[in-house]
């Protein structure tokens, strides 16, 4: 989905509109003009290329919904594996995907890895393959087992803080300076999904983008509190390893889920938009 710079922006202008008393409006592209109704329709008064359009139709359900809104990615196999048995996954994905990654990062107020994707990736949850602001990074780490170390925990004095969110009762060091704890309720040592996200709204963080690990993904998924799942396929098989989605088994498949889904075309890579609500 290689795309001009303009439709971004114009995404991202679509992003920052104030949505509470306005159904549509009209953006400008160039010479025309875009018409985005609250909820993320929109019509164009000009022709535009498939990659726009294919762009516009993947981000502004995202962009131009109010309230609050969560979101999940993946990026795996066509096996539907996120890493290989001794955990190697840079990079299962290509360029393009990796942009669009960095596109829902620049949409949300907070993006969430788990303990694991923190401890094992160190990722620095940051915008750097797209223009954007960086999110709030989060951390859920229920039984305080992510070592303070690595981008999410170091020179951040002038970034966006880190929130590592701990189970209560665990003792840890005081945190270093740029992050700060939240100690939210755990049983079993994990935490409640929808409790995490009422947790970020209530600091504002109400547009939330969970990005791995495929644990923390699954949990969400299978607490339904995702608004929307975009996995991002790679045209390689790996056989075996950790798998993206894990969820509690069914035994007939009449009580499977079956959301609504929407595909698009990134150079050779496929994303799956599945839509909860």
């Amino acid at each position: 989905m290689p795309v001009s710079q303009p439709v971004w922006d114009l995404i991202l202008a679509v992003h920052a509109f104030d949505w509470s008393d306005r159904v549509e409006q009209v953006f400008r592209l160039a010479d025309s003009g875009i018409t985005v109704r609250r909820g993320g329709s929109w019509v164009a008064d000009a022709a535009l290329c498939e990659a726009d359009r294919d762009l516009l139709d993947a981000l502004l359900p995202l962009a131009a919904c109010r309230g609050r809104l969560a979101i999940a990615q993946l990026g795996q196999s066509l096996d539907g594996r996120i890493a290989t048995e001794t955990g190697d996954s840079w990079y299962i994905n290509g360029q393009e995907a990796r942009t669009h990654l960095h596109r829902l990062r620049a949409l949300v107020d907070a993006v969430l890895v788990g303990a694991g994707t923190a401890a094992q990736d160190r990722p620095r949850l940051t915008v750097r393959h797209a223009t954007g602001s960086d999110p709030v990074p989060v951390i859920l780490d229920p039984r305080g087992r992510v070592e303070p170390g690595g981008p999410l925990f170091e020179g951040r004095r002038h970034a966006p803080p880190t929130l590592h969110l701990v189970g209560e009762g665990v003792r840890l060091p005081r945190p270093p300076s740029g992050v700060e704890r939240i100690f939210v309720s755990s049983s079993g040592g994990e935490v409640a999904p929808q409790e995490v996200l009422d947790r970020l709204a209530e600091r504002g963080l109400e547009r939330v983008l969970v990005e791995g690990g495929g644990v923390t993904v699954s949990r969400f998924v299978a607490a339904d509190s995702l608004d929307r799942l975009h996995l991002l396929i790679a045209p390689l098989l790996i056989g075996s390893g950790r798998p993206g989605l894990t969820l509690p088994p069914i035994e007939r498949l009449s009580d499977a889920r079956r959301p609504p889904i929407r595909s698009f075309r990134l150079a050779d890579e496929l994303l799956v938009d599945v839509c909860f609500r």
